[in-house]
Order: C-alpha cells, then sequence, then structure tokens
C-alpha cells in the first residue's frame, strides 16, 4: 500500500546542539527512506514528504521528544551535553477528508531562500499559509511556481487540521504539538540517543539497540523491527 508521510522536524532545547541534533534526525529518515526505495522530497526547512510502501504505517511511531546525550564538536572540555528535537509524523490527507474555507488562510509569499539564508529566486514563488481559526502556520519553497508551492503547502496544512479534528480535544497548533511532541523538554522524551555509551533507548517499550552511528546513516530496521513487535 502507498502512503505519503508529512515529517516535520524541529529543534527542542539544547540551542546550536539541537539545531545539528534535528538536522542529523532528518539526514537519518531521508537515508532509511532512500533504502526502502521511497522518494523524498523537501517542503520547507521542518517539513519533507515521503512517499512510498507503508511510509506512514512504518514511521507514525516515531513521533515525539527524541533526546541526545553526546560532547558537542565545539566542547574542549569533553562535558556531555544534553538537547533535544521533536519529531512529527503526519499523514497525508486528501481534501475531501478536510476541507479548508479559503477566507480562513492568510497567504504571503517572499522570495525562495538557501538554508545560508541568501534569496535563491527574483520572483516571490515561496509560501507561507496562516489557517486563522487555529493559528497553523505552513509553508514551501521547494516547487518552481508559486502556485505549486501553494498546493503543497495546502497539503501540509490538511494534514496537521485533520491530526486536530482526530484527536478532537486539539483546538490550537499548540495543544496539537503538545500531544504528539510535548514541549521539546528533556523529560518527555520518548527516546534517548546516547553517544557516550552506544546505544538507543525507546522508553516507551523499553527497547534498546547499539550501533549508535549507523542507525543515524539510516540504518533503523532492527529499532523499528524490535518496537513493532512490542506496540
Amino acid at each position: 500500500m502507498i502512503q505519503t508521510a508529512i515529517l516535520e522536524i524541529r529543534a527542542g532545547t539544547g540551542g546550536d546542539e539541537a539545531n545539528l541534533f534535528a538536522a542529523d534526525l532528518y539526514r537519518m529518515y531521508s537515508h532509511f527512506a532512500q533504502k526502502q526505495g521511497w522518494s523524498v522530497r523537501e517542503i520547507d526547512r521542518n517539513f519533507a514528504e515521503i512517499n512510498g510502501e507503508r511510509a506512514y504505517d512504518t514511521l507514525k511511531n516515531e513521533s515525539g521528544v527524541h533526546r541526545v546525550q553526546r560532547v558537542p564538536k565545539t566542547e574542549r572540555s569533553g562535558r556531555i551535553h544534553t538537547s533535544t528535537a521533536t519529531v512529527a509524523i503526519l499523514p497525508q490527507v486528501s481534501s475531501k477528508e478536510v476541507s479548508i474555507n479559503p477566507s480562513h488562510l492568510k497567504i504571503d509569499t517572499f522570495r525562495a531562500s538557501g538554508h545560508g539564508g541568501q534569496n535563491v529566486q527574483k520572483v516571490e514563488t515561496a509560501v507561507r499559509i496562516t489557517h486563522l481559526p487555529t493559528g497553523v502556520v505552513v509553508g514551501c519553497q521547494d516547487e518552481r511556481s508559486q502556485m505549486q508551492n501553494r498546493e503543497k503547502a495546502l497539503e501540509v496544512l490538511r494534514s496537521k487540521l485533520y491530526q486536530m479534528m482526530r484527536e478532537q480535544q486539539k483546538s490550537s497548533v499548540d495543544q496539537l504539538r503538545r500531544e504528539q511532541v510535548g514541549t521539546a523538554e528533556r523529560s518527555e522524551k520518548i527516546r534517548t540517543w546516547n553517544f557516550p555509551q552506544d546505544r538507543i533507548t525507546d522508553h516507551r517499550y523499553g527497547v534498546t539497540v547499539g550501533n549508535l552511528e549507523s542507525v543515524l546513516e539510516g540504518n533503523l530496521d532492527a529499532l523499528l523491527s524490535k518496537i513493532k513487535e512490542k506496540s
């Protein structure tokens, strides 16, 4: 069954180290997806679309706060730092499943920028959409035209609103994130990536695996298999 999952990764607590860890997780999921023969498309800096056989079902348990314990490259004293990143896996939904009133949208356009902040286009093709009733904000700058970016951003918006509708008690994007990934505090972790001890522990299912660097290169199969057995 071909599925599309919307991957959202954001840095949590921990400053620059949290940003680096978020980038590590994005690269890990991208490599894992490629190993599965799935396609990965970056939508915006925090979002990517993963399409492939049972993509959403395979990744849905990855949602939550991921904690990392390691010595940053800039730490001269060798002190271990603890930081976090949040991961959210959302299903892609159709316009029939979630109807969005155009009058509820605030749409801003701007020039797409590269990861260094420099503008990479001379025309305003990038799009940011704010859903006024809930405060949900999504954006897309990966496509070449403003219309394509608008449609892609609407896909992400539908997924986030669908998640909120499905969980009923949600009335804002902050509530959605607290339910799925918390506030990124270290105590809310679902998984710890411990570099000094070369181990990954999933606290929900009591699963621990080694070869951390290999897993970060996209070799998630052993970890996901153990989680599936206990979930």
